[in-house]
């Protein structure tokens, strides 16, 4: 796995995909493909869009691509494994940043109260700490002007997996407001029975809060280069 990569890159709730826009520009430079593919219900305000809906765009994308590394953030690490779960056969690897496989018959992202049948953007206020720290007021305010509200078939969706051959597509799991030690020790623990149950798991750390592509985009972009050339530098 060495050279030129397909990268679909999803990006998490609130979050239109042109967030990407610095990773992709860096990405590029590296001499790759990143495709970030426009999420119903988010890029093109369809208020009654599915997570089934997301998957659909997902998988499409998989389908144009030569064995792509499809990388999620946040809730879009679900996405990003529900995808593979279709297509377990086509994807290299699926890479997670900050974010972790929901369980089949789980809820995909029921985080925040609904009004209106979607989920806003809840304010700073949850994500004080360790989440936002590295977020000066500007990228604050950038995140927050950019967020559009999440429709509830979306975030109260089932997820539904399917293949178990989904187990055997390696994970690269990037660890930034949480690290990989305490990571393992989830996994280890029972609380991620995804991960317990993949093959092959790399924990890899990043210096960031939870949007490094907002606050690192550069080194968020080398590091999906060095899991593209099958050099992750893991923890």
């Amino acid at each position: 796995m060495v050279g030129a990569m397909d990268l679909i890159l999803l990006a998490g709730l609130w979050l239109p995909n042109t967030i990407w826009d610095d990773v992709a520009a860096e990405l590029t430079r590296l001499g790759h493909r990143p495709i970030a593919p426009p999420l119903p219900g988010v890029d093109d305000g369809a208020t009654g869009a599915t997570l089934a809906d997301q998957v659909a765009t997902v998988v499409a994308a998989i389908d144009g691509a030569e064995r792509p590394l499809v990388v999620g953030h946040s809730a879009a690490s679900a996405l990003a494994w529900v995808s593979a779960d279709r297509r377990p056969d086509a994807v290299e690897q699926v890479v997670m940043i900050g974010g972790f496989p929901v369980a089949d018959g789980g809820p995909y992202a029921d985080f925040f109260e609904t009004v209106d049948g979607v989920m806003p953007f809840p304010g700073w206020e949850p994500f004080e700490g360790p989440d936002s720290a590295d977020l000066d007021a500007a990228a604050r305010e950038r995140l927050a002007a950019l967020a559009v509200p999440v429709p509830e078939g979306v975030s109260k969706s089932t997820v539904d997996l399917r293949d178990l051959r989904r187990y055997e597509v390696p994970v690269v799991l990037v660890c930034p407001e949480f690290d990989a030690q305490q990571a393992r020790t989830w996994i280890e623990e029972g609380e991620l029975p995804e991960l317990a149950a993949a093959s092959n798991v790399t924990l890899v750390d990043i210096d960031s809060g939870h949007w490094p592509m907002i606050s690192r985009p550069a080194e968020l972009a080398a590091l999906l280069d060095r899991v593209a050339t099958g050099r992750p530098e893991a923890s």
